[in-house]
């Protein structure tokens, strides 16, 4: 990279700077703690070289409300992450972190959704509606441990069960109601929950989509699920013969919100890799580890303050919903939407954003990409309001940045994060006190000891490898759900290099410490907010007969799918067949992961070891020289890659 060509598109101005959360932590450090840091790299390598004291730091700047003390920062295992133990014996709620930010002067929630206009929740009415839930639930029984699960839209009625289930020490899980009954199944399955939280249905792009029978079948399927409460989402006068009314649990006589102090390892909720290898591995994350991670991530690096509003465009599947919840931990209020980014236009999101006067707003990367192809029909909003302007879910091209400066807000601070559902927040991401630069990620974030290895195990610096943390993190998975001997666990993170968490991603780290992500080396499927693994892509798609073979990519910067099938001898590649794949696959996991278009190819890329070529084939439909995408003698068939060669040139006249 040629730094002298990199010109900031943005840089804090003084005020900014002095009034930034992080430098108020960093005053905090020298006067308490007699800390000096110049620099805000200066910070980051304290806080990753001195990792106990870092994270202790934050338990007391951020006066975390504790039953019983702990008697250590962290407990290291013999030899890498797993097993490590932080803040031993210590006992904590995170619904009753939220809940101290109470007042009457703003609401605790914002939401609109397709139907209903811009609404307020107050603090009094969801502390009231949480209070109510979680006397019902231990009404029925529901102890510490348990598992609630949710099938909910990013609605009030999802924050109020996730908020009542983690006060009586719950473990909260969710799948938004878009995902089809196999995907939802495929999930809870696994975690055996007693009560689950649902919709009579949602609206989509203007269309109703009923839910009650799904709901009926997905019960049946799970044995555990002994109560299933029904949300009168869609009909608001609807009875429910056959499940638990929302409104009869609100019912419940609760006259103190109580909350169950845990033990700081204590599980909060259980999240669902991608599923690309074989079913979604349930990652199960700490109530202590969340609450401080979150805190950390969202106060120092996007700067949210007491009164702010906070918006991130999701759904209660992605591991955003849990982060932007948090955003209540600061004292900001939190804007909801329940809808789709382009219905009735791309401006919906806009226009929330304008009306509510919304602080920090967010959105995956698919979604500034929708903005630039609606052209002139994206309408000038009033975004004055705004200071910050959040991305992730994929890399965000310089091209996007550029385009975000020039066509949404030029004074704006844009904040590229990434991170993970294995984390549940970000590795690198923003900083009120340092420039943006175009395709870049500002800073590695204070407490995420990130390094780029070559292929050597070495770190680099200014040049491509893979994105590695050297460090244990709090919010790192404390298990997987049923993973003897965490086989799993270990599997997904540390075959690559031995102690050290490789986490999947092709970066930089610039000399300036900046960081640019090239892409994933997985091929998860995420598209506007929903993950989906290309093996529940393949469980639909060769359950037909006709079907031999696939492989499915998704192209980020087109926000296109694209679905590739190799056919049994004698069958034909018809219109039927395509219609049959994306109903099953509209039906049985999610409509945003319906293919864009299905093509018929001879053969499947595969390495030597058998395992499909997603990545390669995806860099090479992306533009990338392919002798660089592919290495063709780790392939079993290296032939086959030339029709995707050939159809990259294509695609580029």
């Amino acid at each position: 990279m040629d730094n002298t060509a990199r010109i900031p598109l943005w840089k804090p101005d003084p005020s900014l700077r002095e009034n930034a959360n992080i430098k108020k932590y960093m005053d905090w450090l020298f006067i308490k703690k007699g800390l000096y840091f110049n620099t805000y790299e200066e910070l980051w390598n304290w806080s990753v070289t001195d990792t106990e004291s870092f994270w202790e730091s934050l338990w007391i700047y951020f006066g975390i409300k504790k039953k019983d003390a702990y008697t250590q920062v962290l407990i290291r295992p013999k030899e890498g992450f797993i097993g490590a133990q932080w803040f031993d014996r210590t006992t904590l709620n995170y619904a009753e972190h939220v809940f101290r930010n109470k007042e009457k002067k703003r609401p605790a929630i914002w939401f609109r959704s397709e139907r209903q206009k811009l609404t307020p929740i107050s603090w009094d009415t969801l502390e009231a509606q949480v209070g109510a839930v979680a006397a019902w639930l231990r009404k029925i029984g529901i102890v510490p441990g348990d598992r609630v699960a949710g099938v909910l839209p990013n609605t009030p009625h999802a924050v109020a069960a996730f908020l009542a289930a983690n006060a009586v020490g719950a473990v909260w899980s969710c799948c938004s109601p878009d995902f089809g009954n196999v995907a939802v199944i495929d999930r809870f399955q696994q975690i055996e929950p007693k009560v689950i939280f649902a919709v009579d249905g949602y609206v989509y792009n203007g269309r109703e989509f009923h839910k009650q029978e799904d709901i009926s079948l997905i019960r049946g399927a799970i044995p555990s699920v002994k109560h299933v409460v029904m949300i009168p989402y869609l009909d608001e006068q609807a009875d429910f013969h056959d499940f638990v009314s929302w409104n009869d649990v609100l019912a419940v006589p609760a006259s103190v919100l109580e909350f169950e102090a845990m033990p700081f390892s204590h599980p909060i909720w259980i999240l669902y890799s991608s599923g690309t290898t074989g079913k979604p591995k349930a990652i199960v994350h700490s109530a202590g580890g969340c609450l401080l991670e979150h805190m950390k991530a969202l106060i120092f690096h996007q700067d949210v303050r007491p009164g702010d509003n906070f918006m991130w465009y999701s759904t209660t599947g992605w591991m955003m919903w849990n982060y932007a919840v948090s955003a209540l931990l600061t004292g900001a209020s939190l804007t909801l939407y329940d809808g789709s980014p382009g219905f009735p236009d791309i401006n919906v999101l806009w226009d929330i954003v304008s009306a509510a006067k919304v602080n920090q707003f967010g959105a995956g990367a698919s979604f500034f990409s929708a903005c630039v192809k609606a052209g002139d029909s994206l309408v000038k909003k009033d975004l004055r309001s705004v200071r910050c302007i959040g991305s992730t879910g994929s890399p965000l091209t310089p091209e996007l940045f550029n385009w975000v400066y020039e066509h949404i807000k030029k004074d704006t601070w844009l904040v590229s994060l990434s991170g993970g559902t294995d984390v549940c927040t970000a590795f690198v991401g923003g900083c009120p006190l340092l420039p943006v630069y175009a395709g870049e990620i500002q800073c590695r974030m204070l407490g995420a000891r990130v390094e780029c290895f070559d292929d050597s195990g070495n770190a680099v610096i200014g040049k491509q490898g893979e994105m590695v943390i050297t460090q244990p993190m709090p919010s790192m998975p404390v298990y997987f759900w049923k993973d003897t001997g965490n086989k799993k666990y270990y599997d997904s993170y540390f075959t690559r290099f031995e102690n050290v968490w490789a986490h999947g991603d092709w970066i930089e780290i610039t000399e300036d410490k900046t960081v640019i992500i090239y892409g994933r080396s997985d091929a998860t499927l995420n598209r506007q907010g929903v993950r989906i693994g290309p093996s529940e892509i393949y469980g639909a798609t060769e359950s037909f007969g006709e079907v031999k073979d696939s492989l499915v990519v998704y192209l980020e910067d087109a926000d296109r799918i694209l679905l590739f099938l190799v056919l049994n001898d004698g069958a034909s590649f018809t219109d039927e067949l395509v219609n049959g794949i994306k109903t099953r696959l509209r039906s049985g996991y999610s409509p945003r992961h319906v293919p864009d278009q299905i093509i018929e190819v001879k053969e499947i890329p595969y390495t030597k070891s058998g395992k499909k070529m997603e990545t390669p084939v995806k860099k090479v439909l992306m533009g990338a020289n392919p002798g660089t995408a592919v290495s063709k003698e780790a392939m079993a068939n290296p032939g086959s890659m030339t029709f995707f060669e050939t159809l990259a040139q294509q695609m580029k006249q």
